[in-house]
């Protein structure tokens, strides 16, 4: 039987192999092998990502190259640092993604898969909630580089085309009496 002093000595060295090894783990796992111990798909974030901090409470930020859109059944926007709470089967206190419908861009809040699984998963973007097939999001995509004066063109399009149709529309209504007897 070992003396205490080498007992102790013994398990010193092996609490420091512990949290060595430990150590390596974490510096080596990817944020998509995050996101699969969590329940969730690898696909959530797009290829590339090699620089994400993680906390104990499951608070994590991802940083990206740059801007990017990526297509699913949807396109999605990533900001280029995307940030949220990761518990198992959900991202909450969602920031830096959002998705596409129709022809405007809504903040993604939360992202969350049923357990058990029905094949679902689910975008809250405040006001609704979007469901998609989880297969989609199995595997990271690629993700196309945006820049902001894109973004602002698209808008200015949108913009003026709205704002075109609302003044022709007050011309006829003006022009045809209709607003004047809608307004007395």
């Amino acid at each position: 039987m070992l003396p205490f002093s080498h007992l102790s000595c013994l398990f010193l060295v092996l609490c420091c192999l512990s949290s060595a090894v430990q150590s390596n783990l974490e510096l080596s796992s990817s944020i998509y092998e995050v996101l699969k111990c969590h329940g969730l798909p690898m696909g959530l974030l797009p290829k590339g990502v090699k620089n994400f901090t993680l906390d104990n409470s499951g608070k994590f930020e991802v940083h990206l190259d740059q801007a990017c859109n990526a297509k699913f059944e949807n396109e999605l926007h990533y900001e280029t640092n995307v940030s949220g709470t990761l518990s198992y089967g959900q991202i909450g206190e969602l920031a830096g993604i959002s998705a596409q419908d129709l022809f405007l861009w809504f903040p993604v809040k939360e992202i969350r898969v049923d357990i058990p699984s029905t094949g679902l998963i689910y975008f809250d973007v405040g006001v609704v909630s979007k469901q998609f097939s989880l297969s989609s999001f199995e595997t990271p995509r690629d993700c196309t580089a945006v820049q902001l004066t894109d973004q602002i063109q698209d808008g200015k399009h949108i913009l003026e085309a709205v704002s075109k149709s609302l003044s022709g529309k007050l011309r006829y209504q003006l022009d045809q009496g209709e607003f004047v007897r809608t307004v007395l």
